[in-house]
């Protein structure tokens, strides 16, 4: 029986637009395709949300694959917060699950430097009953300690976990340690697939 319902939060939650935020940042397209093929679609972003790597040496690694859009790749680093912002159903969404008697907690690949600029597009988090990121533990999904950490953290039972991921291989890794998952498309998607679960929210 499902009691509690784990949550990550990038296409999940909230909106996670880099390339939008670029332009908004006065990028030009040719622009926007260097500084995101030097930046979110490298492993290295992976590793800036695991935490382990000092910022400066990241922001190094970034610049040496695009070496003429440094001033274009600092100034999209220095204003990630700006490519998130926070679905309107989001709020309402985690409310109706613990109306419904759930529990909620947040398990999310995210990078500390998002983290502290985007703290009033994540004021959601006051709402759930606990949190895991990735920055925080130097893990990140789908490895099965990250997961493994908030059932240890807040005394979860796997089997009785429900787990929404827009990647289909961190709800692979939630299989992996013991959690239903469901692969998170759109909200109307989930909240159906939830209900093959007894889920209603």
């Amino acid at each position: 029986m499902i009691k509690n319902i784990v949550l990550d939060v990038g296409r999940v939650l909230v909106a996670w637009e880099p390339e939008a935020a670029m332009h908004r940042l006065g990028l030009s397209e040719e622009a926007v395709q260097a500084v995101a093929d030097a930046t979110v679609r490298t492993p290295d972003w992976d590793e800036m949300d695991r935490g382990a790597l000092d910022e400066e040496e990241l922001l190094g690694r970034f610049i040496a694959r695009a070496p003429d859009r440094e001033k274009e790749i600092r100034l999209f680093v220095g204003n990630v917060g700006t490519a998130i912002r926070r679905f309107d159903y989001t709020t309402d969404w985690i409310a109706r699950m613990k109306q419904s008697g759930y529990r909620v907690y947040i398990l999310s690949n995210y990078a500390k430097r998002t983290f502290a600029q985007t703290k009033d597009e994540l004021s959601f988090l006051a709402a759930a009953d606990g949190a895991v990121f990735s920055y925080e533990i130097r893990m990140i999904k789908p490895e099965p300690g990250i997961y493994r950490t908030l059932f240890e953290k807040y005394g979860l039972n796997p089997e009785e976990c429900l787990f929404l991921d827009d990647r289909q291989e961190n709800a692979d890794g939630a299989k992996a340690v013991g959690m239903e998952a469901i692969c998170f498309v759109n909200y109307e998607q989930a909240v159906r697939e939830m209900k093959t679960y007894g889920v209603v929210c």
